[in-house]
């Protein structure tokens, strides 16, 4: 038990070191670009901080456990919005770019739509379902890069001429930033490896059921990054990243997290769980994932802004879903 503990605090460390490194060299890349927070997080910083679903639930399919797969992309989701976003905008409530933040939402729902209607009509995904989604994914960055060049334009605040002289001191060069993007990307992706290989060990000799552990720990322990990310962007007040990275990552996870491992190997539902007759992740897990990120995105898409009360309803509504799957 002594190497677990030692490798999930290896892992725990190049996590907080990592997510240092990768949001410096995001916003970095995104100022010399002149590109918004909120649409490099969506883009860039999603991908990155997805690198481990990417692994776990590719893995998971290739190996025939497509009860993880699935359960990890939805889990993220559900912890993503439910408790990483909801800690972003508990502590800074903040004001949303309505247009920026519309698109991410847009293809989200879109994609959620089509992933629902598969585990609802065909109780599972077919290997045509993957290429899919992975085609929506292409779409989204081909039009989010499209947008970038046509509207180059920065949306965060100008910095004061004032302190102007001192940000110029700090900043890196392109090749420097991208070296940070790279590298705190690797450390992200090796220290939630770690985390979750060591934590799935301890939960399984406690006789946790595989999808239970795929939507609860295994879906914690991918979101890390994310979480990780949220904190530092706040740190470093860049709200807007950590937010644009949330909603990016979210959609990464049902397009090309989803959609890759179902190309690599076609799955069905997990079928242990059932409510009232019916499988238990239709009726709770899918809908927990819609609800609470209509709770995130329709609020800023109607007033242009976050709030305290959307947070706390998101935690309060993450507890109930813990708990939900734990007493089942």
């Amino acid at each position: 038990m002594v190497i677990p503990v030692l490798l999930f605090l290896l892992g725990f460390a190049l996590l907080i070191k990592g997510g240092d490194w990768f949001v410096d060299g995001a916003v970095g890349i995104a100022k010399k670009f002149h590109l918004p927070d909120l649409l490099i997080g969506a883009t860039v910083v999603s991908i990155g901080t997805t690198l481990p679903e990417v692994m776990v639930s590719a893995g998971s399919a290739i190996s025939g456990h497509g009860e993880i797969a699935y359960g990890n992309a939805i889990g993220s989701i559900i912890c993503n919005t439910a408790l990483i976003a909801a800690i972003t905008i508990v502590v800074t409530p903040q004001i949303v770019n309505k247009k920026s933040f519309r698109m991410p939402v847009i293809f989200f729902f879109i994609a959620a739509a089509f992933y629902v209607f598969n585990a609802c009509v065909f109780g599972g995904f077919a290997r045509w379902a993957g290429i899919v989604l992975l085609c929506i994914f292409i779409a989204y960055m081909a039009i989010q890069v499209r947008q970038a060049i046509k509207n180059p334009k920065p949306e965060a605040p100008e910095i004061n001429e004032e302190k102007d002289e001192d940000k110029k001191e700090k900043v890196h060069p392109l090749w420097l930033d991208i070296v940070l993007l790279v590298i705190g990307a690797a450390m992200i992706a090796v220290g939630a490896d770690l985390l979750v290989d060591n934590g799935t060990i301890i939960a399984a000799t406690m006789g946790v059921p595989e999808s239970v552990i795929a939507l609860t720990f295994v879906a914690l322990g991918t979101s890390l990054p994310e979480l990780v990310t949220a904190i530092t962007s706040l740190v470093k007040k860049h709200g807007s990243l950590s937010l644009g990275n949330i909603i990016g990552a979210n959609f990464f996870n049902l397009v090309f997290v989803s959609g890759l491992s179902v190309t690599l190997n076609p799955f069905n539902l997990p079928q242990g769980k059932t409510l009232l007759g019916y499988n238990a992740s239709l009726l709770v897990d899918t809908p927990v994932m819609l609800g609470v990120m209509l709770i995130l995105t329709i609020p800023p898409l109607v007033k242009g802004k976050l709030s305290r009360v959307q947070g706390i309803v998101l935690l309060i509504l993450y507890a109930g879903f813990l708990v939900f799957q734990f007493l089942l």
